[in-house]
């Protein structure tokens, strides 16, 4: 079965079309295997352009969505949700950033192209191999296990105690108390140690 890939460039206002020629990498996307559409947009991550992907899903049966825009951890959630909304599994999806790693720190319009295009075609050839992912919770039990029953555990297992946990002391010895128990009397009190 053969996969269909959408790819979509941003132009990011000027940030990234006044360094990296987007019309061209949108053409060179487009000749990549598994790839039916692709495109550009001012803004990808504005409401207009989040409507594009998902009305672009639909129309063209998209599978798969490689978005080459700025940085994941500004927009990855935003794009992810966008795919979700279009009725993809949003993790059959890859953001390239061709902002931060690209158009920002190349100055020659021509290399950053071609850079933005390998990337482009890294992100198509990765996606074409994801795998739809769920999201799963596990139940947690507020129950904790202190390994080492000397001063630093008996204190760390009554810390969480008092925060209202169950607490499992362990202690590979006969008794607790660590290296306390071999003193006779601690200072500045002159305290038995036991």
């Amino acid at each position: 079965m053969k996969k269909r890939v959408g790819v979509f460039v941003c132009d990011c206002g000027t940030n990234i079309a006044s360094v990296v020629d987007t019309e061209k990498v949108a053409e060179y996307a487009s000749t990549l295997p598994g790839v039916v559409y692709a495109t550009t947009y001012k803004y990808m991550c504005s409401d207009p352009g989040q409507e594009m992907v998902r009305k672009s899903i639909q129309e063209h049966q998209l599978e798969q969505l490689v978005i080459a825009s700025c940085s994941p951890r500004m927009h990855e959630k935003t794009f992810r949700r966008a795919a979700e909304a279009g009725g993809l599994n949003g993790y059959m999806f890859e953001m390239v950033n061709i902002r931060e790693q690209n158009s920002w720190v190349h100055p020659d319009r021509e290399a950053a192209t071609r850079k933005a295009q390998d990337l482009v075609r890294m992100a198509v050839s990765k996606v074409l191999r994801n795998k739809p992912l769920q999201v799963a919770t596990v139940p947690i039990r507020k129950k904790a296990m202190v390994i080492g029953g000397g001063i630093a555990g008996m204190q760390a297992a009554l810390d969480i105690a008092e925060a209202g946990h169950q607490v499992i002391l362990v202690e590979r010895e006969a008794t607790i108390g660590g290296k306390m128990t071999q003193l006779d009397k601690t200072f500045p009190t002159m305290d038995c140690a036991a």
